[in-house]
C-alpha cells in the first residue's frame, strides 16, 4: 500500500479492523473465557472508534447529507443480515426477535442518541439550531413506518395473534420501502439543503478554529474515500459479529439475573448503535446538531424501512410464526416518544431541558425492559 492511498489515515484506524476481524474470526462459536472475553469486549471498542473515523473520512470527501446517510445504511444493512440469520437459526424463539430489535432501535436513536447528543452539544453550546422542516419531515415518517409495521399488526385480524397476514405484510413491505426511498431521495437530491448543518455565528468568533478546520480542511482523496469505505465496512462486520458472539455470555447474565429475555435484544442493538452514537455525539460537541439529528432520525428509518421489507422477503422460507405487532407498555412508550419529539423539533433550537426530558424517557425505556 503506497503512502499517496494512507495519506490522511492514521496507523491505527489501518491496523484496527483488520485486528477486529482476526478477534471476530478467533471467538466466533466458541465459548468465551475471561481472557477471550476481554478480547473481544477491546475488539468491539476498538471496531466502534475506528468506524466512526472511516465514517467521517468517507462523509469529508462526499459531503453531508450523504455522509451521515452511509453510516446509518450501512450499520442497517449488516443489522438486518444478522437479523435474518438470527430469526433462520432461531426458530419460534425467535419470532419477536424483528419487532424487538426495530422498536429498541427506535427507542435508541430517538430518545438515547438524540438526548445525549442534545444533552452534550448544550452543554458546550448552551443553545443549538437545526433545520425544523428537515427534523419535522423524518419524524412524521418514521412515525407512520412504527404505526403501520408495528402498531396495526396488534390490531388486525386477519392472523390470529399481533401477527400480519401475508398478504398485509407484503403490503407493509412495499409501504415501508416506498417511504424510505423517498426520504432518501429528499435528502440527498429534491432538499438536500434541508439537511445541512446550520451555520452558526457564534462559531466565527474563538470557536472559528475548531469549525473552519472541519469545514475548510482539504478533502480526502478518491482513493483514501474508497479505503476508508472499505474499511468502514470490516469495521461494522467486527462490530455486528462481536456482539452476537457476547450474546450466549448476556443471555446467561440475563438468565442468571431473572430479568426477560428481550433485554439481550436491547444489549445487542446498543452495541450495534454504537458508532452512529459517537459520531453523534461528536458532532453535537462541534455545533452540527443537524447532522447528529440526520444521524438519530436517519438510523431508525433505516432499521424500519430495511428489515421489514428483508422480513417479508425472508418469511418465504422462514419458518414458525413472526410477531411483529407491540404490546401496550411499548405503545404507551412510542406515543410519549412522538409526543416529545414533536416538541422538542418544532422550534429548531435545542437546550439542555429538551436532551434530559429524552435521556428519562429512553431511561423509562430501559428500566421497563428489565422490570415490565
Amino acid at each position: 500500500m503506497t503512502n499517496t492511498v494512507v495519506q490522511g489515515l492514521p496507523r491505527w484506524s489501518l491496523a484496527v479492523p483488520p485486528l477486529a476481524l482476526v478477534v471476530l474470526v478467533l471467538s466466533w462459536g466458541r465459548d468465551l473465557g475471561a481472557i477471550l472475553l476481554i478480547l473481544v469486549c477491546a475488539g468491539l471498542g476498538a471496531a466502534v472508534i475506528a468506524a466512526v473515523h472511516h465514517a467521517e473520512v468517507v462523509a469529508h470527501r462526499v459531503g453531508e447529507p450523504f455522509g451521515t446517510l452511509i453510516l446509518a445504511l450501512a450499520v442497517t444493512v449488516i443489522e438486518v443480515a444478522l437479523i435474518v440469520t438470527l430469526m433462520a437459526s432461531g426458530g419460534d424463539k425467535a419470532a419477536s426477535l424483528a419487532r424487538d430489535t426495530v422498536f429498541a432501535a427506535v427507542m435508541i436513536t430517538c430518545n438515547g442518541i438524540l438526548g445525549l447528543s442534545l444533552v452534550v452539544g448544550s452543554l458546550r453550546h448552551h443553545v443549538q439550531d437545526f433545520r425544523v422542516r428537515a427534523s419535522t419531515g423524518v419524524l412524521a415518517v418514521m412515525t407512520a413506518l412504527v404505526t403501520l409495521s408495528l402498531v396495526l399488526p396488534t390490531f388486525t385480524t386477519s392472523a390470529p395473534g399481533p401477527q400480519f397476514s401475508t398478504a398485509q405484510l407484503a403490503f407493509a413491505g412495499v409501504a415501508s420501502l416506498v417511504m424510505y426511498g423517498v426520504f432518501v431521495f429528499v435528502q440527498t437530491i429534491r432538499h438536500r439543503d434541508y439537511f445541512l448543518p446550520v451555520a452558526d455565528a457564534e462559531t466565527e468568533g474563538e470557536g472559528e478554529d475548531v469549525e473552519s478546520e472541519e469545514v475548510h480542511a482539504a478533502a480526502p482523496s478518491g482513493k483514501v474515500a474508497l479505503l476508508s469505505l472499505g474499511l468502514l465496512f470490516v469495521c461494522l462486520i467486527s462490530v455486528v459479529g462481536l456482539a452476537k458472539t457476547v450474546s450466549p455470555r448476556l443471555e446467561s447474565a440475563v438468565e442468571s439475573a431473572g430479568a426477560p429475555v428481550a433485554v439481550v435484544g436491547v444489549i445487542i442493538a446498543l452495541l450495534v448503535l454504537l458508532p452512529e452514537t459517537v459520531a453523534a455525539v461528536r458532532a453535537a460537541l462541534r455545533n452540527r446538531l443537524q447532522t447528529s439529528v440526520n444521524l438519530a432520525l436517519g438510523s431508525a428509518l433505516a432499521s424500519i424501512g430495511l428489515t421489514i421489507p428483508a422480513i417479508a422477503v425472508a418469511s418465504i422460507w422462514l419458518d414458525g410464526p413472526l410477531v411483529l405487532g407491540l404490546g401496550g407498555m411499548e405503545m404507551v412508550l412510542f406515543a410519549l416518544t412522538v409526543v416529545t419529539s414533536i416538541l422538542t423539533l418544532a422550534t429548531g433550537r435545542a437546550t439542555l431541558l429538551q436532551g434530559a426530558v429524552h435521556l428519562m424517557v429512553f431511561s423509562a425505556f430501559l428500566f421497563l425492559a428489565v422490570s415490565p
